[in-house]
């Protein structure tokens, strides 16, 4: 049985652990980061053709990636509590799991309603995968190391959107839009394998909050009423409505609008995902002179700007793909230096809690994303839908954090004690 080690305020359980061992709880975290990513991202090059498959129009079909995103919101908000209660490797497995089965069914899906029934069910499963990597970073991290994690974690955000729509035109190449999903359920079979393999049980029991849900209600509860952490919350989830309006609308804005080819897209959607990762990790370098917050409010007042470019140059049709690609991707630079931040500021004000927090954060962010994606759909699939989308949500998203979060007179206490660690 595992033996529970208790840590001094002079150090986080992660720096107890010998290198190499930290080394392979990072990149199975790593992993869980890009289930995610990976469920919602690698099927973009064929949405173009379900739509012509199962007969139905793209609005309808943005709504399987809306029903990926309400899986991950609503099941983060399950998963969460659950491992507070009763730790995190069994909700963890037993989501991806659940991620596996979908995946299955999926591959033999005979019509648009199943198969959005079953993305949900995808959605869910990623979500514990999701939650789960983010409690344990809080479990063993604390203040500036856990924002440097974070940092490296959104590596993987953004390797993953890079790999995935290129691993979707890959198998597009060669077998139908269902051999994705084979594709998905055999990555989920393997991260499944190495979760139990690598990941210890990080919540000792002594610190398990067995409230029920009432208990579960009350946390909630007084997360709500801290302003700054669901100002922090409220900023990621609509920095991320400008990333997935990006998501649920390059498909049919380079491939229908700009005559790509499904390989063609993976590769500027590939792009993309550079600025994105170049941020996230240049962001650890910035952590040695700015803090967390100055970080966040500059990225968001810069990607807001970029954001304004960008609708402007597509309602005036100037520029033409060029017009389109370089503020569209300078946003999401700005987007992946803002990422790693406002969760590593807002979960450090909840240790106590770590998995409801997490829960919280993510079920924001990915259900004010799966309000983006169908928006871009309704507003008319083009240039200037996605445009407007994503200037509208790094605007929302700099108001926000201004207004109601005021980076200027938040402090970060990067030497919070970490209680334990199960060894």
């Amino acid at each position: 049985m595992a033996q529970i080690q208790t840590v001094t305020p002079t150090g986080s359980p992660g720096d107890l652990l010998p290198a190499g061992r930290r080394f392979r709880i990072v990149l199975v975290l790593g992993l869980l980061t890009a289930l995610g990513p990976l469920t919602i991202d690698m099927y973009l090059p064929s949405l173009p053709t379900i739509t012509d498959d199962l007969q139905t129009t793209a609005a309808a079909v943005q709504l399987t990636l809306t029903g990926t995103l309400v899986g991950l919101a609503f099941g983060q908000l399950l998963v969460g509590p659950l491992s507070d209660a009763i730790g995190r490797r069994l909700p963890l497995l037993a989501g991806i799991a659940v991620h596996v089965l979908a995946s299955i069914l999926c591959v033999i899906a005979p019509n648009l309603a199943l198969l959005g029934a079953l993305r949900v069910l995808q959605g869910l499963g990623a979500a514990a995968a999701a939650v789960v990597a983010m409690a344990i970073v809080r479990d063993l991290f604390d203040g500036m190391a856990a924002a440097r994690l974070f940092s490296r974690l959104m590596l993987v955000v953004g390797v993953a959107p890079i790999l995935a729509p290129t691993i979707g035109g890959l198998v597009l190449g060669w077998t139908s839009w269902r051999g994705v999903f084979v594709v998905l359920t055999a990555v989920g079979v393997a991260i499944m394998v190495a979760s139990a393999v690598v990941l210890p049980e990080t919540l000792p029991v002594a610190r398990r909050r067995n409230g029920g849900v009432a208990g579960t209600l009350r946390d909630y509860g007084r997360l709500f009423t801290d302003r700054v952490y669901v100002g922090l919350i409220l900023v990621a989830g609509l920095a991320m409505a400008a990333l997935f309006a990006y998501v649920s609308g390059s498909s049919y804005v380079f491939q229908d609008g700009y005559g790509m080819s499904e390989q063609q897209f993976a590769l500027v959607f590939a792009g993309g995902a550079v600025g994105l990762i170049g941020a996230t990790q240049f962001n650890v370098r910035l952590l040695r002179w700015f803090t967390p917050q100055q970080i966040l409010g500059g990225s968001l007042v810069a990607g807001l700007f970029f954001g304004l470019v960008l609708l402007v140059l597509a309602a005036t049709d100037t520029g033409g793909l060029v017009g389109i690609l370089i503020p569209l991707w300078l946003v999401l630079t700005m987007v992946g230096l803002a990422m790693p931040n406002a969760p590593a500021l807002a979960l450090s004000r909840h240790g106590e809690a770590a998995g409801t927090a997490a829960a919280l954060l993510g079920a924001v962010q990915f259900g004010v994303g799966a309000l983006a994606a169908p928006l871009v759909g309704v507003l008319g699939v083009g240039a200037v839908a996605m445009a407007i989308v994503v200037f509208g949500g790094m605007l929302a998203a700099t108001v926000v954090c201004f207004l109601v979060v005021r980076p200027h007179q938040l402090e970060f206490d990067e030497s919070l004690p970490a209680v334990a660690v199960a060894h």
